[in-house]
């Protein structure tokens, strides 16, 4: 029959050979494949009379049109393939159809959904053209819809079509499916990896084919049986997502890309950003494999020089894929040599290798760094070696560049994994230096000794700098080569240039702050001199925390036996002496180190100068006398105190001298005119503030050493820790500034780790901390039971309370500043005042009974203290609330309770905590927690009662630890008293964060209260639970 002058053949069928159905296939094969058959439903096979058995049949690829013996319809669709699109148009024997019918027959439902309509241009046989309207069918609409199509309106082109799109489902099940990278479009699709057979067949269709099918197209039947094979598989993937072990990046790309309609890989702009060589390569491994096709690889070898002045040399190979142990080089298929033929299978295969030898040069010339010269520069001199030869420089630039580039196409580089990467190791070896060198006044110094090595292999440092400079990362050590890491050479000159590289000599602080610094990745390595006292190196450097410090004994003479942990603590502040370095022995309070400094001061020459609060200055006078009483002691306090040559003669005569933080700065052109062997700083929160004129007066005071003696070094601000510790050792954490900025606010502010731990690392040397929570300590002690003592407010209380935060609430937002911060402190401090009692708040002398809920249920628990004949201190932060607490208990139980604050004097203070531990005085002691919350030792109490808060657990602690401290044979209740509903309870609820915090060295004292907005000071004081 003839169709715009063609002749069409109706006679069109074949057979395909039966599917191997028990071929093996990979987890992922067999889940794609069987998602293409569920989805398609495989049309072919079941209208060919598969089995519905269970049993599938061999599907017949057979269409025979001669078969149609019917009549014609008027209008005939016909196909033809265009731009990978199949485009239908009528033909009724004279002119083509309108766009009316294609709407209006068979194509009507598809155009609706999925087509579209436009003009198309038919080449005619006499060499003119016609253009007609056609419906455009995308691969797999077309092939839904061919399926669809009755026979009756098949004509032989549509007829063709549908039998490829059936031979495609065929060759899918039959395993022929393969993915394929695109690289040059960035696709991935499916393709068909066709056998000899396979290919026969085709060409038998391509014969077969009506003129029509293909006019005007460039496509071949094969390529169109792929085409119609990858819109069959992305239809049957759609929506699928494989699952891959270990969830690879790329392949999972490439996945998603082949199981929807668009074949472009995603997630980069270009190919570059995947790195597909590899996979690229295992999937046309796995044709060659498919249809028995032998399939060899090149490979790059770099073969590494026997001496340094030798040639580096690059030699191409090609590797069987079936058994990579067999190759030969590029030279040996050039000399026909019997590896080359083996791998060729025969002689005659050589040619094969050939080219692709020369199909390997050109791409490895064309896009590899440095193998530009494996080409031969006249393409038609003939064979080439495929070797490259490189001086040192070059084979570091082609180790540099080349990988990466070889990586993406898919080919092996041998001979690197040869080359040993190693990292440069700077080491700095320390020493004590040699006594009669020791130009340190306290008689110590050390010397440091920096070193580099490679490959175990030692190098100057001059060498590395070099290499560093000049970008070298190839170096020969001893009879291999190896490859520098350029990230350790940059830390090597970094290292290089920021410390002297000869013999260096330091001060202990020095060698702390050096140790400080040190790169983890840097080797310290302390050597031991001569001399059993040179390991104060190795000591300093090392751990000096409690589990590796050893005991000494006490010296002869002195009245006492310490403990285990204080004899560590007396070794510990021995080392430190004799390397003429300060500490911080900031154990918890009640663990004895008065008697530790004692004994430790005890072993060395005079004079020493012990620094405390007023209210512990008999504490220390009277241990002295009862644990050192061979030396002679002086209180330097007091209005009858010697100034001027007497008083330095004074000094001088005794072995310790006691004088008060109140008195350092008035006294200190006295006290600062006397060399002390060491001066020890009780209670060193003290100095805790540096601008303080105490602060400043310590820092002055010369010593051979200073020692602060703390339970709390840090106890709002990390800024304390540098007080304490810059009077001890100056200079040891660089100055105040330079402290905030490194250490300070990166830690405060932002939690920094690494700032913390190179803190750490600093201190760790100087400061012996160890806690009454390691029950190992003092297996003896008693326990210590903390509860709080809930109280509400009276309606009186609660009507003031209101008042002030309605007030503060105003204020807050009103005024800002350091206005702002001062109204915000003032009310927080009235609002604990109206919580402690109304009287206390007004100052008005009113009656005291029944108008406060804390006071009430502070009687409760004096009730049962005197009811059980027990003893209790009374901490307040107020002088007027103690007062009025001393009235309130003579009233009411005929108490005569003494009242220790900063106005008592020093006799009569004394004579308070004498008969209170004594037992001879009444069983209550009332004390303000700033004149003695420190340094008292009043072990007689088994009861603690916090009558209002200091909001700061450090603290709350100290005084607590006057009660709860060696000599104690009792459990000490600690009782606290807080207010329900009101901002006593809400802070009490952050206090024990704050503790976390304190203990982190991160604190941040009550200020932080009055830099909260106007929403969260709302949310602190806002009085709730009264309806």
């Amino acid at each position: 029959m003839k169709v715009m002058g063609f002749s069409i053949k109706v006679t069109f069928t074949f057979c395909q050979e039966s599917i191997d159905a028990t071929k093996p296939r990979s987890r992922l094969e067999q889940e794609i494949v069987e998602n293409i058959r569920n989805a398609t439903g495989w049309y072919q096979c079941e209208r060919a009379g598969a089995d519905t058995t269970g049993a599938r049949a061999e599907p017949s690829m057979a269409v025979s049109v001669t078969s149609m013996t019917r009549d014609r319809p008027e209008i005939i669709a016909q196909g033809i393939w265009r731009s990978r699109s199949l485009y239908v148009w009528g033909w009724d024997g004279e002119r083509p159809a309108s766009v009316a019918w294609l709407y209006r027959g068979p194509l009507g439902d598809v155009l609706d959904a999925e087509g579209s309509v436009s003009p198309i241009m038919i080449e005619l046989p006499d060499g003119g053209s016609r253009t007609v309207p056609a419906a455009r069918l995308g691969a797999m609409t077309a092939i839904s819809w061919l399926d669809d199509l009755a026979h009756d309106v098949l004509s032989p082109s549509l007829a063709w079509f549908r039998t490829l799109a059936g031979h495609a489902r065929h060759l899918i099940l039959a395993g022929r499916l393969l993915p394929t990278l695109i690289e040059s479009e960035g696709e991935a699709r499916w393709s068909l990896a066709l056998t000899a057979a396979d290919h026969d067949v085709i060409a038998y269709a391509a014969s077969l084919a009506p003129a029509i099918c293909l006019n005007g197209s460039h496509v071949s039947t094969a390529d169109l049986v792929g085409i119609f094979a990858d819109a069959i598989a992305r239809t049957g993937l759609e929506g699928w997502s494989p699952d891959l072990d270990g969830g690879d990046r790329v392949l999972g790309r490439v996945m998603a890309a082949l199981s929807q309609p668009d074949a472009r890989l995603r997630g980069s702009s270009t190919l570059g950003g995947l790195d597909l060589g590899s996979l690229d390569r295992q999937f046309i491994r796995y044709r060659g494999r498919l249809i028995d096709q032998p399939v060899r690889w090149p490979r790059l070898r770099l073969h590494l020089p026997l001496d340094a002045l030798d040639p580096w040399r690059l030699e191409l190979e090609l590797v069987d894929d079936a058994d990579p142990g067999r190759w030969c080089t590029a030279d040996q298929v050039a000399r026909r040599a019997p590896e080359a033929v083996e791998i060729a299978g025969h002689a005659g295969g050589c040619g094969l290798l050939d080219d692709e030898i020369a199909a390997a040069i050109t791409t490895l010339a064309s896009q590899v760094p440095g193998c530009a010269a494996m080409a031969p520069d006249d393409p038609n001199a003939g064979e080439t070696s495929g070797v490259v030869e490189f001086d040192l420089d070059s084979a570091q630039d082609f180790l540099d560049e080349a990988p990466e580039m070889l990586e993406r196409l898919g080919i092996d580089l041998l001979g690197p994994e040869h080359l040993v990467t190693a990292p440069v190791k700077i080491a700095a070896r320390v020493r004590s230096a040699p006594r009669d060198e020791s130009l340190s006044r306290f008689g110590k110094e050390a010397l440091v000794e920096w070193s580099a090595t490679v490959d175990d292999t030692e190098v100057s440092l001059a060498e590395i700098a070099r290499a560093e400079t000049m970008g070298t990362t190839l170096m020969r050590s001893g009879h291999r080569w190896v490859r520098l890491d350029r990230d350790g050479l940059r830390r090597a000159r970094t290292v290089i240039s920021d410390h002297d590289i000869t013999n260096r000599r330091m001060s202990p602080i020095e060698l702390v702050q050096l140790v400080g610094d040190l790169d983890p990745d840097i080797d310290l390595i302390t050597e031991s001199g001569v001399d059993p006292d040179d390991d104060w190196v190795a000591r300093l450097t090392g751990d000096l925390g409690d589990d590796h410090l050893r005991e000494v004994t006490e010296s002869p003479g002195f009245d006492g036996t310490l403990r285990s942990y204080q004899r560590r603590g007396l070794s510990w502040l021995q080392f430190l002496g004799r390397a003429g370095l300060g500490g911080c022995l900031a154990d918890d309070m009640g663990l004895g180190k008065t008697a530790t400094a004692l004994a430790y001061l005890f072993d060395r020459p005079g004079p020493h100068l012990v620094v405390c609060p007023l209210s512990v200055v008999h504490n220390w006078e009277s241990e002295a006398r009862r644990f050192t009483p061979s030396q002679s002691v002086m209180i330097h306090h007091g209005s009858g105190r010697q100034s001027g040559e007497p008083a330095l003669i004074g000094l001088d005569d005794h072995d310790l001298v006691i004088t008060t933080y109140g008195l350092l700065p008035r006294d200190l052109d006295t006290l600062g005119a006397v060399e002390w062997t060491t001066v020890v700083f009780d209670e060193a929160q003290m100095i805790k503030n540096p601008a303080t004129k105490a602060a400043r007066a310590a820092r002055s005071l010369t010593a051979a050493q200073k020692v602060a003696l703390t339970g709390t070094p840090v106890e709002n601000r990390l800024s304390e820790l540098w007080s304490i510790l810059d009077v001890c050792n100056p200079g040891l954490l660089g100055s105040r500034t330079q402290f905030r900025q490194r250490f300070a606010r990166p830690i405060e502010n932002h939690h920094d780790e690494t700032a913390a731990a190179t803190l750490r690392a600093l201190t760790q040397p100087f400061i012996l901390r160890r806690t009454k929570a390691d029950r190992s300590l003092i297996p003896d002690l008693p326990d210590k039971i903390e509860q709080i003592a809930y109280a509400s407010l009276t309606s009186e209380q609660a009507t003031l309370y209101q008042e002030v935060v309605n007030q503060l609430l105003i204020d807050a937002d009103q005024f800002e500043g350091m206005q702002r911060r001062g109204r915000v402190l003032t009310a927080l401090l009235r609002l604990k005042q109206i919580c402690n009692h109304p009287a206390q708040a007004l100052k008005d002398g009113s009656r005291l009974a029944g108008r406060s809920g804390k006071l009430n249920r502070c009687d409760e628990l004096i009730d049962g203290i005197v009811d059980l004949d027990e003893r209790a201190l009374i901490f307040t932060q107020f002088r007027e609330m103690g007062e009025l607490l001393a009235d309130h208990l003579g009233q009411r139980w005929g108490i005569d309770a003494p009242f220790l604050h900063g106005g008592v004097s020093r006799p009569r203070r004394d004579r308070m905590i004498a008969d209170y531990q004594s037992g001879v005085g009444p069983p209550l002691l009332i004390i303000s927690l700033k004149a003695g919350g420190t340094g008292l030792n009043l072990t007689a109490a088994n009861h603690v009662i916090h009558y209002d808060r200091w909001w700061n657990p450090a603290v709350e602690d100290q005084a607590t630890d006057r009660a709860w401290r060696i000599g104690q044979d009792k459990t000490v209740n600690v009782h606290k008293l807080v207010c329900t509903g009101t901002v006593e309870e809400k802070i009490g609820q952050l206090i024990d964060d704050k503790r976390a915090i304190a203990d982190a060295v991160v604190g941040r004292g009550e200020a932080w209260l009055s830099e909260l907005t106007t929403d969260q000071l709302a949310s602190l004081v806002t009085l709730e639970g009264r309806g």
